[in-house]
């Protein structure tokens, strides 16, 4: 990375940055959730599939599918409570971007 592309690192020895326009940040950020969303329903969907194999066990005890069922809500939960940090993060992206005025002149 070439040092005309960084943010100016002299008072704060930070790692060097590429300067990226509003429009590519808001890029990222939102990417970034919808990843984070992508990888939450993988998540899911392999608690999905441990619940089926366990109910195809031969001689799983009540108890053992309820540790599984447990186990599996707990999950289904953290999920829940992770899906409203990323909507938090949307609605924070949303409602902070800055809009500069539209000039007369160009109209």
């Amino acid at each position: 990375m070439s040092a005309e592309n960084c943010i100016d690192t002299t008072r704060c020895p930070c790692p060097c940055l590429p300067k990226v326009t509003l429009e590519q940040a808001v890029i990222d950020l939102v990417e970034s959730i919808a990843l984070q969303e992508n990888a939450l329903s993988h998540i899911l969907c392999a608690e999905s599939r441990k619940m089926d194999a366990a109910m195809k066990l031969d001689g799983l005890d009540l108890c053992k599918l309820l540790e599984v069922n447990d186990s599996a809500t707990n999950m289904v939960h953290a999920v829940a409570n992770l899906e409203l940090v990323l909507k938090d993060k949307l609605e924070f992206v949303s409602n902070n971007l800055y809009y500069p005025p539209v000039d007369a002149a160009a109209k």
